[in-house]
């Protein structure tokens, strides 16, 4: 086996994992639920499989949390290569963080449950959610196209009206009306 490579079975146990999580975040969008045996089908390992991965609803819960807070984070890159920083900005938030805070409500509720018997969510997260605010914040601060004394913790909590958005309503336009109102409040004059 060359150096770097990794064995079939490894590269197996991985893709398991994460088609694992994927349809768990998948059956969270839907219901606060977890059912092992549900997703294993759906996933199409066995229950056995899921448990040895994820040995309790909680620690599965906590992983899908944590895997969906990754992705919004490291999509931050790509969207500042691929867009100027203010439209990086609207793509993250109207694309990604609306369309995330919209669409897990059930994993928000299984978060509740999950972190009241462990504690509480991983501040990590949060820290890492900031962080990619920060970013998309210092590269707008850069470009000139908003203020310079903005706080990525104060946007943060401005984003946290995207909570209140309905899959039934027309969620896109109620995104962009909240973006504008808060790019109104960070741009520069």
């Amino acid at each position: 086996m060359a150096t770097g490579s990794v064995s079939p079975r490894r590269a197996d146990t991985r893709r398991n994992h994460e088609r694992i999580l994927a349809v768990a975040a998948e059956s969270l969008t839907c219901s606060d639920e977890v059912s092992f045996n549900a997703i294993a089908k759906k996933a199409g390992v066995g229950v056995g499989t899921v448990y040895r991965h994820f040995p309790t609803p909680e620690s599965l819960i906590l992983a899908v949390y944590e895997r969906e807070v990754r992705h919004l984070v490291e999509v931050v890159a790509d969207l500042l290569r691929r867009y100027p920083p203010d439209r990086a900005f609207r793509v993250w938030v109207v694309d990604h963080l609306a369309h995330y805070m919209m669409s897990k409500r059930g994993l928000a509720d299984a978060l509740r449950r999950a972190t009241s018997a462990r504690g509480e969510l991983p501040a990590h997260a949060y820290e890492s959610l900031v962080a990619a605010v920060a970013t998309l914040l210092r590269a707008n601060i850069d470009a000139g196209t908003v203020r310079a004394d903005l706080r990525p913790e104060a946007l943060v909590r401005g984003l946290g009206g995207l909570w209140y958005l309905q899959p039934e309503e027309n969620w896109k336009a109620q995104t962009e009306e909240l973006l504008d109102l808060l790019w109104r409040g960070m741009r520069t004059e």
